[in-house]
């Protein structure tokens, strides 16, 4: 009989009711977190919303207050060595010696790790980030975008199933970060689960297909990409003969949130098709001429902004019902 019926040990990251504060101020505050095998997670929030803190708990290098943390159903406190086998990742920046070659840190570091890695796993990882020809060269002389590559390549060198990458793209020319990005995928197309931390939007969607949205140290919104889509996609532009008994109706009906008056327009969230039908019907039956009802083209960066600004609860935003 299996000892883990649910699958949770399979599972690279399962985190529940993570906690951890700093001189009575919360950094994280209640984080529940489930990363499926084999996935490009986005970890995304404005800086400071707890995302370095929390990766830091994962990787073992802080102790959270309370909470539960399981890397492939191992505790990274107090099975450190067990639940770190197979993941690696990079906080902030990668810690790298300047002084050295490329090529000689990644034997460096390989032989801290004990791994027993070949020269022949060193030369293809530096293939792999692009690196060959630069790898006898100091780091002091290596470009920002390619310390970033030499950092992954060092996670690399050891193998691993689970990758935590900390804003990878800071400080990346879009040439740069169109490289990560084709890097990750090729990782991910061959097993290596990802969870990459950001706090813009534009750098996830790309990639992930699953997203979590921090502020303030709580999860506001967790799902994939196609319903936070969906949400920004649903708020609609009003302009009618009789804007006030307008503005009336729209606060009368079930589904319609968020009134805003605009100029001599409305704007409003709608929460499906049948609520659109409604208000529609509701305004030609008092007689309201309607001018213009049409969808605002509300940004995901604009919904992003919406969440991780609004004051924090205790409740993750649930996803948007279908219409």
């Amino acid at each position: 009989m299996s000892e883990d019926p649910d699958g949770t040990a399979e599972l690279p990251i399962r985190v529940t009711a993570l906690r951890k504060a700093y001189r009575g101020r919360p950094a994280v505050d209640g984080i529940d977190l489930t990363v499926r095998p084999g996935e490009i997670y986005g970890f995304l929030g404005p800086n400071g919303a707890g995302k370095t803190t929390t990766m830091r708990i994962l990787l073992g290098l802080i102790r959270p207050d309370s909470g539960e943390v399981r890397l492939f159903g191992r505790d990274p406190q107090h099975d450190q060595l067990a639940a770190r086998s197979g993941v690696a990742g990079i906080i902030e920046e990668p810690r790298l010696y300047t002084y050295l070659s490329g090529r000689r840190n990644l034997k460096l570091l390989a032989s801290y790790d004990r791994l027993g890695v070949g020269e022949d796993v060193i030369e293809r990882v530096l293939e792999q980030v692009e690196l060959s020809d630069r790898a006898a060269d100091r780091v002091a002389e290596y470009s920002q975008g390619m310390r970033q590559r030499l950092g992954i390549a060092a996670c690399l060198v050891r193998k691993p199933r689970l990758l935590l990458l900390d804003e990878p793209a800071n400080g990346l020319d879009p040439a740069g970060i169109r490289f990560l990005r084709g890097l990750l995928r090729e990782l991910a197309a061959g097993g290596i689960t990802v969870l990459l931390s950001s706090h813009l939007l534009a750098e996830v969607q790309e990639l992930c297909s699953r997203v979590a949205i921090v502020a303030q140290g709580q999860i506001v919104y967790e799902g994939g990409l196609d319903e936070l889509r969906a949400r920004a996609g649903r708020r609609y532009r009003l302009a009618a003969g009789d804007r006030l008994r307008a503005r009336s109706i729209c606060d009368e009906l079930d589904g319609i949130t968020g009134v805003e008056e605009v100029g001599d327009e409305l704007e409003f969230a709608i929460e499906s098709d049948r609520t659109l039908l409604a208000l529609t019907r509701r305004l030609s039956e008092d007689g309201i001429v309607i001018h213009a009802l049409v969808p605002e083209q509300l940004t995901l960066e604009r919904v992003f902004f919406e969440l991780t600004e609004r004051p924090p609860n205790h409740s993750r935003v649930p996803a948007v019902p279908a219409a």
